[in-house]
């Protein structure tokens, strides 16, 4: 697919340890033990090694939720018909979905992205139109896409990206068989058996889900020479993964921090970290989904999710739960007091 490398742009190693040493000495003189403040002092030195700040504010927070129908559906892989994707959409625009209302709950602005859904959207605020086509083709007969649909989504993903403000982007989608492309390019590109990267998604019962990896077994087989990262992604599919692809390289090149949902959401991040390893340097894990191959995904790329909530709703959901432990971070390091400052006493030594 060599006409989509002009797509990806190249992500620097971010790793400073003169700024992690400071970093870790403001967090370790605040007035509190050493390390009482647990996973958050961590999360706290991840978002100042990103931000390349020792005071970082995280500014005009952007939830980005990508839209797309898949032509495996038809296939039998999801517990709910293709129509529900578009009806979802409109659900997001009106304000009535879940990832709606904790967006607007924690001032998060909200961008759908129609990349590629089996419906025609009337334009307005909110919405975003980088349709390739209506939905992907079925990644059991043939490619999800071609490779200059490919090319075209991820550079579209960047495109949408660089127009919004901010320097944090919470990763969110939409569309009816995205489980299955998220376990298809997990056990390709993590080299893992495609039974324990297959969950129930949307809520298959278990002759639903013991149907689902029949059907995934035979597209991994009917796929065995897409090896490379974009070769899987154009295989597998699909329109509203690549776009988030995208959305992560734009976002990683600019030093945004890229806080990271549930299973779909993280496979986008694991193709864009396979095509440019420091990828996940700037990413928070909001937390680990009921998905099994969620857990898998993550350990591969090195990321210790939040929260555990048994969460499996996609969205963007889990990112915008997550998202006040992100800001209460950050004001740990702006706000709170030095034992010097403040004169409070050490422990004794």
């Amino acid at each position: 697919m060599t006409d989509s490398n002009q797509t990806i742009p190249s992500i620097p190693d971010i790793h400073d340890g003169a700024l992690a040493a400071r970093l870790q000495s403001a967090l370790d003189n605040k007035t509190k033990p050493l390390g009482a403040l647990g996973r958050l002092e961590s999360l706290a030195l991840r978002i100042g090694l990103v931000l390349g700040s020792e005071t970082p504010v995280l500014e005009a927070p952007q939830m980005l939720v990508c839209a797309a129908d898949h032509g495996l559906a038809a296939r039998g892989v999801s517990a709910f018909p293709s129509d529900v994707t578009w009806q979802m959409v409109e659900n997001f625009l009106a304000g009535g979905a879940a990832v709606s209302v904790l967006a607007r709950q924690h001032g998060l602005a909200l961008t759908v992205v129609d990349c590629g859904v089996r419906r025609d959207f009337q334009a307005r605020p909110g919405l975003v139109s980088r349709r390739i086509a209506a939905g992907t083709a079925d990644a059991s007969v043939g490619p999800a896409m071609t490779p200059s649909q490919c090319a075209q989504a991820i550079a579209n993903g960047r495109e949408v990206v660089r127009a919004l403000p901010g320097n944090a982007l919470l990763l969110g989608e939409m569309g009816i068989g995205n489980s299955s492309a998220a376990a298809l390019l997990l056990a390709r590109l993590a080299g893992l058996d495609i039974d324990g990267c297959t969950g129930s998604g949307t809520g298959l019962d278990a002759a639903g889900l013991a149907r689902k990896r029949e059907v995934l077994r035979e597209v991994l087989a009917l796929h065995a020479a897409a090896s490379e990262p974009l070769d899987a992604l154009a295989a597998f599919g699909g329109f509203e993964i690549a776009t988030l692809v995208g959305a992560v390289l734009q976002a990683a090149q600019e030093r945004r921090v890229i806080v990271v949902d549930g299973f779909i959401a993280s496979a986008a991040v694991l193709l864009a970290q396979a095509l440019q390893p420091h990828v996940a340097q700037r990413c928070v894990a909001a937390h680990s989904s009921a998905e099994p191959g969620h857990a898998l995904l993550l350990k591969h790329l090195g990321l210790e999710p939040l929260l555990n909530l048994d969460l499996r709703l996609g969205e963007g959901s889990g990112g915008a739960l997550a998202w006040p432990l992100l800001e209460s971070a950050c004001r740990i390091l702006r706000e709170m007091a030095s034992f010097e400052a403040a004169g409070v006493s050490r422990k004794d030594s």
